[in-house]
């Protein structure tokens, strides 16, 4: 059955080391849009963190999506939220308790902003906050109201080796509670179990008319396992995608520094 959408995680796989969308990659995308095939930006920021790149990909408009936050939201390209999986403040109260097992920053990242209570913030905090245009904003612990809503929480360090400790000591039951991904050395992801990219992009391509085995994905690391878990759904994985990844692939195509989007496309799509 012929792909009717694309499905790309950002960092890692459709972006280069440098944080930019090779010319070759973008041209590829460009002539599967041209063929009626939809793409799905899917990845752990905002919306207003994908902004250059959909800009750079001529997606705009009402009838252009992205799955946000890993999956806890799925907005068109208006802002418009087509459906999200919030966690509340007694998520709040047990992400704040977890802390406690490492020496890590913790956030929570709301479509407007990230908050913290932390007034030493990592380098690594503060690299994610301005590569997804985050503002991030240090309060206290009262002033998180009892309505405070928030889409995801994020563990960090510049240590991985504390990231490592943490994920080491976290209860059983938290990852039966939540959906918690290992997406970088250095973060640790935590959401609603309703809340991931593979669930996302599947109620997203149902509301379009898509099955399962229309869609493929492109990935590279732990929050983007959720994808590879799904059984219709076509799976590539990134040449420089960790071995997890690629060992749950269909095709394992090239390096995000060396077109490895365009080249499977080419391969397999187009």
């Amino acid at each position: 059955m012929a792909i009717k959408m694309l499905a790309v995680d950002l960092d890692g796989t459709l972006l280069t080391s440098s944080k930019t969308i090779s010319a070759g990659t973008i041209k590829a995308l460009q002539e599967a849009r041209n063929e009626g095939i939809k793409v799905v930006l899917a990845t752990g920021r905002p919306l207003f963190g994908i902004e250059p790149y959909t800009e750079a990909l001529g997606l705009k408009g009402a009838d252009e999506y992205a799955i946000l936050f890993n999956g806890a939201v799925a907005q068109n390209l208006n802002g418009d939220v087509l459906f999200s999986h919030d966690l509340d403040h007694g998520d709040f109260d047990t992400m704040v308790h977890m802390q406690r097992l490492a020496d890590v920053n913790l956030n929570f990242e709301t479509p407007q902003r990230f908050y913290t209570m932390d007034h030493k913030l990592s380098i690594r905090m503060s690299i994610d906050g301005a590569e997804t245009r985050n503002q991030i904003w240090i309060q206290k612990r009262e002033d998180f109201k009892r309505d405070f809503t928030f889409a995801k929480a994020g563990y960090m360090a510049d240590d991985s080796d504390q990231v490592e400790r943490l994920w080491n000591r976290l209860p059983e039951w938290f990852f039966q509670s939540y959906a918690v991904v290992r997406s970088w050395p250095e973060v640790i992801e935590v959401g609603s179990l309703e809340a991931s990219k593979g669930l996302a992009v599947s109620e997203l391509a149902a509301r379009l008319g898509f099955s399962g085995s229309q869609v493929m994905i492109f990935g590279d690391q732990g929050n983007d396992r959720s994808m590879f878990e799904m059984a219709d759904f076509k799976k590539v994985a990134m040449g420089n995608a960790i071995d997890e990844i690629k060992d749950m692939a269909d095709y394992v195509t090239d390096t995000n520094d060396r077109d490895g989007i365009a080249k499977a496309l080419r391969k397999l799509v187009l």
